[in-house]
């Protein structure tokens, strides 16, 4: 879910973080912006909460136990990449008090490379992973906030032009399938196997780009 794909140039951090909220943009949270370079411990916390959720083992591949025994190293790069690179973005919500009420990252994946999940790509799309709202910020417009974020970074792009922006769900996962519909993604018709119960399904949703 981690997984980065090459891009060939690279988008000036001002123009890519457009985006950025700096007014109250949902209930509890003053802004929605890009993650900073030197938030690697927010990250790391952020990541370890979300993995200690109820829903977690339908909502991520990682697991908790995978994720705490990761060096430092492995966080600070991760989010220096999730801040700068043109192929990556992670956007979170800061609640008023400087904490984080949620977070999404969006992966660029280019036409006919492999994808973060399935085969090839058919399209050159963005693809959302790692969402996540905190229990006590969910049902305030958080998660619309950070959508909103990453798919207008995703149209910004010069270099692919994005045609879509796609995520999975886990087909037991009804609430978060439901939230995402609501914020207009669509099944596909596409699905995957889920890496740790072959019997259950990972289900695409998917949006459009708007037409001009």
């Amino acid at each position: 879910m981690d997984q980065t794909n090459r891009a060939e140039r690279a988008v000036p951090l001002e123009e890519a973080e457009h985006a950025v909220r700096t007014e109250r943009v949902a209930r509890g949270v003053r802004a929605v912006r890009a993650v900073r370079t030197d938030e690697w411990a927010e990250a790391r916390e952020f990541r370890l909460d979300a993995l200690r959720d109820p829903a977690a083992s339908i909502a991520f591949l990682e697991t908790y136990e995978d994720a705490v025994r990761r060096p430092d190293s492995f966080w600070r790069e991760r989010t220096e990449r999730s801040a700068r690179s043109a192929s990556v973005r992670q956007f979170v919500a800061e609640s008023a008090d400087g904490g984080w009420a949620g977070s999404v990252v969006a992966l660029v994946e280019r036409r006919g490379t492999p994808g973060a999940i399935g085969g090839p790509s058919a399209y050159d799309q963005a693809h959302l992973v790692a969402v996540y709202v905190r229990p006590e910020h969910r049902g305030a417009g958080v998660l619309k906030e950070l959508f909103d974020a990453a798919t207008a970074w995703a149209w910004s792009l010069e270099e692919p032009r994005v045609e879509r922006v796609r995520l999975y769900v886990d087909e037991r996962n009804g609430r978060a399938r439901a939230a995402y519909r609501k914020l207009g993604f669509e099944p596909s018709g596409e699905s995957v196997p889920v890496d740790n119960d072959p019997s259950a399904r990972e289900l695409e949703l998917a949006v459009s780009r708007p037409s001009a």
